[in-house]
């Protein structure tokens, strides 16, 4: 496994480093047992000051962060910006609600005092994913940091230096060295550092067999684990939905992250009556969006992460028109240099061909109409995968009584489905089990001791 920085926009290797060997992994679990044990003793007060310094940092260097994800993803730096202050966001926000989630819970019963308390249980394995490098570890770092646990960051092998860059935030907010560590692991010896007894849980954010593997490890050894994983969310618009709002706000949907996104919209379901102006409208916004070198400020669509990336993408499209898809938009690789691929759009997509059954990791959009609410329920639905789901109507009611008939972990109605610090985050069936984020999201790292006093 090599890590290393590959610039998608041209193909040019810029950096290489060595997996960690046998020492340096060793090294990494005595230090972070060790850090471990002081760091949660620990005041809350410290966690949470570092957690706000940590903001402060994300915030003033959001644009050297965005420049480094353009380079070792392809992320467009406006993009990569916002990311970044995202981050940010989500420090503050359980730097400001950490008292009130780990506060004591007061039960009744007959005893002089009955209360449930929430301890950290040690270094967790975080194996990160390389499309939202800094997101979707702070998004589970903050509250992790914050309950009191120390991590090893393994990270993906494309992004080394956003992981170092990370790092290097938390030990200037104040965080002890050894609290966070970058790990360059190969996927065997993480399957090994996780066995090992100084390692309490796992988290990870990645494919549905990747998530797979690591629950096979992880059970066989008892540990907690929460696995975010793919998804193939579906995006309903009814015929009583505001059209043009729902195509514009659909292409950026599809489209954010050059569509290397789990909770992208991915299936457009809409109804028979609309599919004509929703179509017309929905190539227009596609077509307006910019592709380019992710460098520039005025690029929404960047080239996809890596070669293979790009070349499972086109496979599924070829696959997909075999068993009879209609192309009515892009599909083809462009010529030059780099790993971009253009907005693209099938339409009649029989439902055993890989564009409605597989993930699709790239700007790449099926359109699928429907009749009635029943078929639209069941065509969301009929995916392996449970992560989001969007739901256009004007029709409040109709709206609330779909929202236990849809499988999925997060359902947004008139919104494209996004992660918020607010609110729990996670998927049902393939798409992974656990939350993160909000308070569930803080407690799945903590252990949850029920005290009783007669």
């Amino acid at each position: 496994m090599k890590f290393q920085t590959l610039n998608p926009a041209n193909g040019q290797l810029l950096k290489r480093y060595s997996p960690a060997n046998g020492r340096e992994i060793e090294s990494a679990l005595v230090r972070s047992e060790k850090a471990f044990a002081q760091f949660r003793t620990t005041s809350l007060k410290h966690r949470t000051e570092c957690l706000r310094k940590a903001a402060e940092i994300l915030e003033t260097r959001a644009k050297e962060f965005a420049r480094l994800m353009a380079v070792e993803v392809g992320k467009p730096v406006r993009q990569g910006e916002a990311e970044a202050v995202k981050c940010a966001t989500a420090c503050r926000y359980f730097a400001e609600h950490a008292e009130e989630f780990l506060r004591d819970d007061k039960r009744k019963g007959n005893a002089a005092d009955i209360f449930v308390t929430y301890e950290p249980i040690g270094t967790i394995l975080a194996i990160m994913p390389w499309n939202f490098p800094f997101w979707q570890f702070f998004r589970f770092a903050a509250p992790t940091l914050a309950v009191g646990n120390t991590i090893l960051l393994k990270p993906a092998p494309n992004t080394p230096q956003c992981s170092l860059a990370i790092s290097d935030v938390l030990v200037q907010a104040g965080f002890a060295p050894d609290v966070v560590q970058t790990v360059f692991l190969t996927n065997g010896n993480a399957g090994k550092v996780l066995q090992d007894y100084r390692v309490s849980a796992v988290t990870l954010t990645g494919s549905t067999e990747a998530g797979s593997h690591v629950a096979h490890i992880a059970g066989k050894a008892l540990k907690p684990m929460v696995l975010e994983l793919g998804g193939s969310d579906p995006f309903i618009v009814f015929d009583d939905a505001d059209v043009k709002t729902a195509a514009k706000v659909g292409a950026w949907a599809r489209c954010q992250n050059s569509g290397q996104s789990c909770i992208a919209a991915k299936r457009f379901i809409v109804h028979r009556d609309i599919m004509a102006e929703f179509r017309a409208a929905f190539l227009a916004e596609l077509q307006a969006l910019v592709v380019g070198d992710p460098m520039d400020e005025r690029t929404d669509i960047g080239p996809l992460a890596r070669k293979d990336v790009r070349l499972q993408l086109q496979r599924q499209v070829k696959e997909s028109i075999s068993a009879g898809a209609n192309l009515i938009l892009g599909g083809k690789i462009p010529k030059g240099d780099g790993f971009h691929y253009p907005p693209t759009v099938l339409e009649h997509v029989p439902q055993s061909c890989p564009a409605w059954k597989e993930e699709l990791f790239g700007p790449v959009a099926v359109l699928t109409p429907f009749s009635s609410e029943e078929e639209a329920v069941c065509l969301a639905n009929d995916t392996r995968y449970g992560l989001g789901a969007s739901v256009w109507t004007g029709n409040t009611s109709r709206a609330r009584n779909l929202i236990p008939r849809i499988e999925c972990g997060t359902l947004f109605i008139n919104e494209m489905v996004k992660s918020d610090p607010a609110i729990p985050f996670g998927g049902v069936k393939h798409s992974g089990f656990g939350r993160e984020l909000a308070r569930e999201g803080m407690l799945e790292f903590a252990n949850r001791k029920s005290v009783w006093i007669k």
